[in-house]
């Protein structure tokens, strides 16, 4: 029998497949096996959550009788056959011949038994894995073992919050140590001024998908070096610079030692670029390649993806800390064959004085070959963000895509939600597009809809009554102020949902604009309104902080207590009973600071509606009937707006019923936004659209780049060379438009200094004639060199007459079959 680390005892007969069972993480997302786990140890269950906690820690006696139990052995195999069918064809990742997308991520947010998440980024990383697991994906996640992990919130009676950092116990966590091809615990290095720090990797499993960790407190390592691991966005500019090396550049060197075959490799945010560095580093050494030529072999198979709505939250680490850790002339530069010029260089603007600080997030962009926002809006934001690394390029072609997220809906969906869409859709529904959804859900009977979110309401109430009491009991409150917390909310009434980080821009306080207002809305005798609110304030975010007081003491008012409460210590467990049961979930941000947004996505399997600016997804996924909008501009107006809308919609659309009961117009909005908005920003087609329109092509290009001895990567190389010594001296001569019937031909004098005319591309560029359209690009051609000129040619072209001759431009850009252009080489020369 084969005993796992950190499990030092022998499980009955019979009951062996518990341990793997506990180690897979997909039981935070497929509850099939939670009573077996209840049934071994119930307050063990109730307190953590993690089957592997149970299975360390239930008593012999307990074991041996549950092995004994034809019910207990009956399900247990009844679930693992399903588990079977699940992971039928093996674990994707475990092929070493199979090519494998390598996602890098600071934060991974999977469930409360691994807390290696801060807010919205892990989630998203979290369910971006288990939908790869459920599509069959090849993936698998690198990322750091925290020993502290993000903070948990305690606020006292007065209203402030106070943050603890509780230890990651390793041996308590659902993980297990990573073992070399040649047995022992598989570690990787990775060189800091003076020293080597050693990193041991531990393994996660998420269903046919591994997470892989590191982690620095290792004994060998010196104490400070121990701390890298120690805390989640560790404290201080230079932890931070340590861990983000740790993650890129240890990263692909664990995923190397793996022995795994990732041909594509995905930076979620710019904290994972040094990806860049080591990937190319890795190439040199496997094909001779320089670093320029490396570079464009391996940016082939790099996808970035930014999370950022502003340039504040790009990382910006100092030039002088940058070469502390890369001294010129040594350790990884000198493997590189670079200066510390040119890696500063990658990190910045083109053009940067000395003093400019060194982003990852430039590194990112410079270093892949497909770039994505995660919402169509942040898109539009993104290019404008990173304009700086594409001087003179038109905003409209700063080369952005977007993929807008999509959440894991098994992960936060309620077994009432569960039950009712495996009844209409079948128990695969979330693995593949649900293209019949909406006919399904036309078919469902309205009063199964209510009582549906009848359930989700009271199951919220309840879960929120027992946290106010625990809440309430450990700040030392009057034992009649703990049981009246368990009278508090109404599983009958219209219940409002708030729950985020506490940040200025999100303005969770817009509801606090007008408290009498909305005192009245919640105290309406005849059609009451409650309000559950929960988030934390980052600890250096002392605005953000007041925010959070202010609602605790708000409903913290006698009068107010039934129907307004503040849950503390907001995690991925209270997120799901969350948006398990309210009937509107709020979201306030200023447009266009939600880069996306996920947690309205998650009500809306639950049959919840948003209420929510015009920012981020809802951008995309608000239509009438489906929802509600603000439009996340002004704080006067948008206040005024979600009164109103609560006042005159949503209150009289909730009460308003018929001779049944049933309020026939609310439930079919619910029935609108559950078809028709649930697969669309669904997890599966989330990573099936990065899988189509990123990973498959990025993993074709990466071979044929580095096909033959990486000839085509080379031959970019020299391209490139070519177009830096010579475009300063291309420039564009007379223009003249002839006109024509139906529109006119425009010729241009064009010198283009050594260059090959093959090497760029002559074109007439007009803008888009309305924002948000696409620019018009028409190539022009060749007509004949230039009489007494050695590199001169005309270049002519012939334009419609929708648009005016006026309208274009001639410019000259580089033009290669192979390359991105300008991703890869922003490089554009204008008429004047």
């Amino acid at each position: 029998m084969t005993l796992h680390a950190f499990l030092p005892r022998e499980l009955p007969s019979g009951l062996e497949p518990l341990t793997d069972l506990a180690l897979d993480l997909r039981w935070t997302s497929s509850h099939a096996g939670d009573h077996l786990w209840r049934a071994l140890d119930p307050a063990t269950w109730a307190s953590t959550r993690n089957p592997w906690i149970i299975l360390q820690n239930a008593s012999r006696e307990r074991l041996e009788a549950a092995a004994r139990d034809p019910a207990f052995r009956h399900d247990l195999a009844a679930i693992l056959k399903e588990r079977h069918r699940y992971h039928e064809g093996g674990a994707r990742d475990a092929a070493r011949a199979t090519p494998v997308t390598a996602y890098f991520s600071m934060e991974f947010g999977l469930g409360e038994a691994l807390p290696l998440y801060a807010g919205g980024l892990g989630i998203l990383a979290g369910d971006l894995l288990k939908s790869a697991s459920d599509l069959g994906v090849p993936m698998v996640g690198v990322g750091l073992l925290y020993q502290e992990g993000y903070f948990r919130q305690v606020v006292g009676a007065d209203g402030q919050q106070h943050e603890l950092y509780p230890y990651n116990d390793p041996t308590a966590l659902p993980i297990q140590p990573a073992l070399a091809s040649g047995g022992g615990w598989l570690m990787v290095s990775v060189e800091l001024p003076g020293r080597t720090v050693w990193l041991r990797a531990w393994r996660a499993t998420v269903g046919r998908v591994a997470l892989y960790l590191l982690d620095s407190n290792v004994p060998v390592n010196e104490p400070v070096d121990r701390g890298i691991t120690g805390k989640l966005y560790g404290d201080g500019v230079e932890t931070r610079l340590k861990q983000e090396m740790v993650l890129g550049i240890g990263g692909w060197r664990l995923v190397e030692a793996l022995g795994l075959r990732a041909d594509v490799c995905h930076m979620n945010e710019g904290h994972t670029a040094f990806v860049v560095l080591e990937r190319a580093r890795a190439a040199m050494r496997a094909g001779g390649l320089p670093f320029r030529a490396a570079l464009w072999a391996t940016r082939a198979g790099n996808v970035f993806t930014s999370h950022t709505p502003v340039t504040a939250g790009f990382d910006a680490f100092p030039a002088e800390l940058v070469a502390k850790y890369f001294p010129d002339g040594r350790g990884m530069l000198a493997e590189l064959g670079i200066g510390l010029d040119e890696l500063l260089a990658l990190g910045r603007p083109p053009g940067a004085p000395a003093g400019e600080p060194f982003r990852p997030a430039f590194l990112a962009m410079r270093g892949a070959r497909h770039v994505n926002a995660v919402s169509r809006l942040h898109a539009e934001t993104s290019r404008a963000l990173f304009t700086p690394l594409f001087p003179r390029w038109p905003v409209a072609e700063i080369p952005i895509g977007h993929v807008t997220n999509g959440v894991h809906v098994p992960s936060w969906d309620s077994q009432a939600a569960d039950e009712f869409w495996t009844k209409i859709c079948g128990r695969d529904r979330w693995r593949t597009a649900v293209a019949a959804l909406e006919e399904a859900a036309a078919r469902v009977p309205d009063r199964t809809i209510w009582e549906l979110r009848g359930l989700g309401r009271a199951e919220l109430v309840a879960a929120a009554r027992a946290r106010l009491e625990r809440q309430l009991a450990r700040r030392g409150a009057h034992p009649e102020a703990v049981a009246e917390a368990g009278r508090v909310l109404d599983p009958d009434v219209l219940t409002l949902g708030f729950a985020r980080r506490f940040a200025a821009y999100k303005r969770p306080n817009l509801l606090l604009a007008d408290p009498a207002r909305l005192r009245r809305l919640l105290g309406d005798a005849q059609r009451p309104v409650q309000l559950v609110i929960a988030g934390k304030a980052h600890p250096d975010d002392h605005e953000g902080k007041a925010l959070v007081e202010s609602w605790v003491r708000f409903a913290d008012d006698p009068a107010l207590r039934a129907r307004v409460v503040f849950l503390e210590d907001y995690d991925l467990t209270l997120a799901q009973e969350l948006v398990q049961g309210v009937d509107v979930w709020l979201n306030t941000p200023r447009r266009p600071w939600e880069a996306c947004g996920t947690s309205g996505m998650k009500v809306l399997v639950n049959g919840g509606l948003n209420l929510s600016s015009l920012d981020g997804w809802w951008a995309e996924a608000y239509a009438p009937g489906l929802g509600w909008s603000i439009d996340g501009a002004s704080d006067a107006a948008d206040a005024e707006a979600i009164f109103r809308i609560l006042e005159k919609e949503v209150v009289p659309l909730f009460y308003d019923r018929d001779a049944e009961g049933l309020p026939r117009a609310w439930i079919e909005r619910v029935r609108a936004s559950l078809a028709k908005l649930t697969p669309k920003f669904s997890g599966a087609r989330m990573v099936a659209e990065y899988d189509e329109r990123y990973y498959r092509p990025a993993r074709l290009e990466v071979a044929r780049r580095l096909a033959d001895g990486a000839g085509v990567a080379r031959a970019l190389d020299a391209w490139a060379t070519r177009i830096a010594t010579h475009g300063p001296g291309l420039r564009l001569g007379h223009l003249e438009v002839r006109p024509r019937d139906a529109g006119a031909e425009i010729a241009v004098e064009v010198y283009l200094d050594d260059l090959a005319p093959r090497d760029v591309a002559v074109e007439l560029y007009a803008d888009p004639p309305t924002p948000g359209d696409p620019p018009t690009r028409v190539p022009m051609t060749s007509a004949a060199p230039l009489p007494g000129s050695a590199h001169g040619f005309l270049y002519t072209a012939v334009v419609g007459g929708e648009r005016p001759a006026s309208a274009y431009t001639a410019r000259i850009v580089p033009a290669s079959a192979n390359a991105a252009v300008p991703l890869e080489l922003p490089f554009v020369i204008w008429h004047h």
